[in-house]
């Protein structure tokens, strides 16, 4: 954890370990695994967090907040009773984290993410009726597309209201879209009713696939964003995302993927990748299946989460996963083997590429060297193990600023419109490519211990 915070120090972030099975009967109920999670938590943030914030009835009020929503960021699912009645103990959360009533203070979440999955229960019957009765489009009506300025409703009557007028707005924007299509455009020639109903319908499957471990970490998140909005608590799951995201590397097949009505879509074959050199995946096709090894038996992923799906895929470098496969040509569908290697994520890392604009005195144009930025990546495992080349934006930033040197360059942009943040030991190295002495940023613990 401390070698994390020198590195993200914005952030506190806790790892889970491997989850011990949930309790029988229900999935979703709290485990000891949970509760262990829970106390290392809240101790870090009662003893180690920068603010220094007690954990007292603003934080629990916070914690609260944040936590509907997560859930519900829209408001369409909670009535306003449901949340007076949980803020009926809004003010005992963090006495259950102070007398470390931790079963108790996991409940409190369970118990709001059940009365929520009652709520988007009785919402297909309300959608069904509303997408198939009559709509006026006639009427000079209103939506409010802030959710922040949204309001829970106060009875169901209001709460078919607030689905009636998204209906009919998400109806008018897909038939918008149609419209806007340029000539030549491909034009999608689904029924816009049945197409917002298979939405709707994977909206609410998929808020039922949320699975313990997601739901603790929603929870845990909305108490530690209560402390400050840069703190947030990393499932395995996660953490391992943000590992691949910082080292740009992963073990697998090398193909993005999105779940869309329930399948798994190939978006995209990443260059260079073992589906890229096996040819035989295209963009489009649907993954129905997925086999370990090359006879393990095929598991059906249709109607899977993705990254149940996506976790199934990857693999050690190596080793076989056998893909069944709706294609997107309509052909029958097919098996195919691949083995798993390592993917360099080279679209995430540093480009560079030169511009000729204007006129020198010499008549000459200038050379303008451009650098898309899109993070301060950097593979921590590998630097903690000492490996002298491990992944890094400073190496790849220095190669590129070379190169613009070679080619006589005249000035260089740096471009971090889309850089959302990532290695401060990264960005602090860099910047020393431009900067050859001061400080240029300070670091604060929660000691009160300042660090240039």
């Amino acid at each position: 954890l401390d070698r994390l915070r020198a590195v993200v120090p914005w952030a506190l972030l806790v790892i889970a370990w491997s989850s011990i099975g949930p309790a029988m009967g229900d999935p979703m109920a709290p485990t000891s695994q949970d509760r262990q999670i829970a106390h290392a938590v809240t101790f870090k943030l009662q003893t180690g967090h920068l603010t220094e914030h007690k954990m007292d009835d603003e934080i629990s009020q916070r914690c609260l907040a944040a936590f509907l929503e997560s859930l519900d960021p829209w408001k369409l699912y909670f009535r306003q009773s449901d949340v007076d009645r949980f803020a009926a103990r809004e003010k005992e959360l963090d006495d259950l984290v102070r007398d470390r009533k931790l079963e108790e203070f996991l409940n409190f979440a369970h118990t709001v993410f059940s009365s929520m999955l009652q709520r988007v229960d009785q919402t297909p019957v309300i959608v069904d009726e509303l997408l198939v009765g009559p709509r006026d489009f006639t009427l000079d009506e209103e939506i409010l597309r802030d959710p922040d300025l949204a309001t829970y409703a106060n009875s169901d009557a209001e709460a078919r209201d607030k689905w009636r007028k998204l209906i009919k707005y998400d109806l008018l924007s897909l038939k918008a879209e149609k419209l806007g299509k340029e000539e030549g455009e491909d034009v999608d020639d689904e029924d816009p009713v049945e197409k917002l109903r298979s939405r709707y319908k994977s909206r609410f499957r998929r808020t039922h696939q949320t699975d313990r471990e997601e739901l603790l970490e929603i929870y845990l998140t909305a108490l530690t964003s209560a402390f400050d909005p840069h703190t947030s608590y990393m499932s395995p799951d996660s953490y391992e995302n943000f590992l691949i995201v910082m080292r740009l590397e992963l073990q697998g097949i090398g193909a993005a993927l999105q779940s869309m009505d329930g399948e798994t879509v190939v978006r995209k074959i990443i260059p260079g990748g073992a589906a890229d050199k096996d040819g035989r995946l295209k963009v489009d096709d649907k993954i129905v299946g997925v086999g370990q090894g090359p006879d393990g038996e095929i598991e059906d992923v249709v109607n899977m989460k993705l990254k149940d799906v996506v976790r199934r895929i990857r693999g050690d470098k190596g080793t076989v996963v056998r893909l069944e496969i709706v294609p997107a040509d309509g052909l029958e569908r097919n098996t195919i083997a691949i083995t798993r290697d390592r993917i360099e994520l080279k679209d995430s890392e540093a480009q560079g590429d030169i511009f000729e604009e204007g006129k020198k005195a010499d008549g000459q144009p200038y050379k303008i060297g451009v650098i898309d930025l899109p993070s301060f990546y950097m593979d921590l495992e590998a630097a903690r193990r000492g490996d002298p080349d491990f992944k890094s934006t400073t190496r790849d930033v220095r190669n590129i600023l070379e190169g613009f040197n070679r080619d006589g360059v005249d000035a260089v942009v740096l471009d971090l419109r889309r850089n959302g943040g990532g290695s401060l030991q990264e960005a602090i190295s860099l910047t020393g490519l431009f900067i050859d002495q001061g400080p240029v940023v300070q670091v604060k613990d929660a000691a009160g211990v300042v660090q240039p």
